[in-house]
């Protein structure tokens, strides 16, 4: 009898346990409601921060092609002082880095890079001598690629 009293505990205690076990493994997940709130919380987020760091990268890329264009300028006003003209619509901004044919006062390269940078599209800078409203036009084809789109970017040289 003693020994079918411990038997019957040791079976109880197995059970409890098993009870116990089974209750813990069921509060240690999350339920289905409790991961759509969190998932909903992440998509609100995502949806009000997401357009605004499109809006600052787009910023970003117009503010660098302004710089870009700038730097070109000055680049054409050095090239301007040394050889007494800007170069022309066929020699194009080429001739900043490389010395053009029948210049022989050019003290270039004028950039700094190896070349002459692309805007930041990815697209080459558009030149045009005489420009429409100075010697010369410096322009960006923006994010469409398209020349005159609405995104594009242009810089006329003042008449000097």
């Amino acid at each position: 009898m003693l020994h079918r009293n411990l038997e019957q505990n040791a079976t109880a205690s197995a059970v409890r346990r098993t009870r116990q076990a089974r209750r813990k493994g069921r509060r240690a997940g999350f339920t289905l409601v409790e991961m759509l709130v969190v998932l909903a919380i992440i998509g609100s987020i995502v949806g009000l921060v997401g357009p605004r760091v499109l809006n600052y990268l787009s910023e970003s890329k117009v503010k660098t092609a302004q710089i870009q264009m700038e730097n070109l300028a000055s680049a054409l006003d050095l090239f301007y002082l040394d050889a007494g003209r800007y170069p022309s619509t066929e020699e194009g901004l080429s001739a900043l880095v490389q010395r053009p044919a029948g210049v022989s006062s050019w003290s270039g390269p004028y950039l700094k890079s190896a070349g002459v940078p692309k805007d930041p599209w990815g697209h080459a800078y558009l030149y045009r001598a005489p420009g429409q409203s100075g010697p010369y036009d410096v322009g960006s084809m923006g994010p469409e690629g398209r020349e005159g789109s609405a995104g594009a970017l242009s810089r006329a040289a003042k008449e000097k």
